[in-house]
């Protein structure tokens, strides 16, 4: 496969962008070489700028859930840039993509729209804060809640994939207020609770962790957050920036039956533009600026590209049969590599919720960031390699998540379990 140009704008990249990048996981760290520089996107696939064709897993990290460049996404994008990209003032688009993120997550009862998962996870937290009165919070090893200073403790994601426990540049003095429990036990969440009793604001949890791999949440871990918090008088944030829209219309909370007081999104509900939201209760929500006290506030949050992008997205996915043909493939695809695996004796534990997956490199069940770190990522590397140079674009960490979507189907399944067989059987 040829890479030259690739190569070439990657050193360009690097004169100007800190690691030729804008965002450290597409440098290829954990995997070694340098990355693809992508032209364009279509369907399931990718097209670098040296003419390479890519079967896509990615899928800009979750979002191109209908696939790249739907028509009827386009088609919507282009109407509305048309009559101006951002105004700085309230739009019609706002309302109508709120009326359908209210109506399709049990969770939320109002909503405000930033414009990132970071703003989405941060803002939560200070109205957290600000509605209880409380100062402290309580994440998980390994759940990844953006690069907000208090959230850079024990994170996954990105500085799984680099080594780094946390980030230099932090204070110790902003994160003195985070607690650190241990995901899928309860035990570590209750210890923190009855230590600092009265204190903990609230706990922000990916329901289904998608930043130290995919990590499944145990039977009863969810519900006992939920019941926890509630004695507590604390408040259960779901970070569902990845789940939401992506394993069920109304996210993991819907699948697992588990409702939360605050709910943060992003993504999906952005149709592949920079958007976030949170939102929950009304009670909690009246608490925001201009109607409370907790101040948050975005130059372009509301901009109607994203809220057009976004509501034609989830009116795709509204279709009945949208999320029975996503959980077929993805079923397909992961009980697929498990067995290709198996045929060529190499010890996997294979992860999947919906249209998201994860092909662990251990022999290890994987429940925690613990067990998740027990994965042979040099292994994962040759693999990640070996799948690229045939066509077939993964993530480029064993700690991400691979992504499906409604362009998948029954030839690219078949197309990349085919690639996996020669490749695994190299290793």
């Amino acid at each position: 496969m040829q890479t030259t140009i690739s190569q070439n704008l990657f050193e360009q990249a690097q004169k100007v962008l800190v690691g030729g990048v804008n965002s450290p996981v597409r440098a290829f760290k954990g995997v070694g070489g340098s990355p693809r520089f992508i032209a364009r996107g279509s369907g399931a696939h990718l097209y670098d700028v040296d003419g390479n064709e890519y079967l896509d897993y990615i899928g800009s990290w979750g979002p191109m859930i209908v696939g790249h460049a739907h028509p009827q996404v386009l088609a919507a994008v282009q109407d509305t840039v048309l009559n101006g990209a951002s105004f700085g003032a309230p739009t019609q688009l706002e309302i109508k993509l709120a009326e359908t993120v209210v109506q399709a997550v049990p969770a939320i009862e109002m909503v405000r729209f930033v414009n990132s998962g970071t703003e989405a996870t941060m803002s939560a937290i200070r109205l957290a804060r600000g509605f209880t009165g409380r100062d402290k919070i309580i994440k998980f090893e390994g759940c990844y809640h953006g690069h907000a200073d208090m959230l850079l403790v024990q994170a996954g994601s990105g500085i799984a994939t680099l080594g780094l426990p946390d980030s230099p540049g932090v204070p110790e003095a902003a994160v003195t207020n985070t607690l650190v429990a241990k995901f899928n036990n309860l035990e570590s969440v209750a210890q923190l609770f009855s230590r600092f009793s009265g204190e903990i604001a609230a706990v922000i949890v990916e329901p289904v962790a998608g930043n130290m791999g995919l990590v499944p949440p145990m039977p009863g871990f969810l519900e006992g957050l939920r019941q926890l918090t509630f004695e507590q008088d604390s408040l259960l944030i779901f970070d569902e920036v990845m789940t939401g829209f992506r394993v069920a219309y109304g996210g993991a909370q819907a699948v697992y039956g588990v409702t939360p007081d605050l709910t943060c999104l992003g993504k999906i509900v952005g149709g592949g533009f920079p958007v976030g939201a949170y939102g929950g209760r009304k009670e909690i929500m009246q608490k925001v600026a201009p109607v409370g006290p907790v101040y948050q506030a975005g130059t372009l949050s509301g901009n109607p590209v994203a809220m057009a992008a976004g509501l034609a997205t989830l009116q795709i996915l509204q279709n009945p049969d949208s999320y029975l043909q996503l959980e077929t493939m993805s079923a397909r695809l992961a009980d697929g590599l498990k067995n290709v695996a198996a045929q060529h004796g190499i010890p996997v534990y294979q992860t999947r919720v919906g249209s998201m997956s994860c092909l662990f490199f251990t022999e290890e069940k994987v429940t925690d960031f613990q067990s998740a770190k027990t994965a042979n990522t040099e292994r994962y590397g040759s693999f990640f390699h070996g799948m690229l140079e045939r066509g077939v674009y993964l993530a480029p960490s064993q700690f991400e998540t691979a992504f499906v979507s409604l362009a998948h189907g029954e030839n690219e399944i078949a197309r990349t379990l085919e690639v996996a067989s020669k490749v695994l059987g190299q290793l």
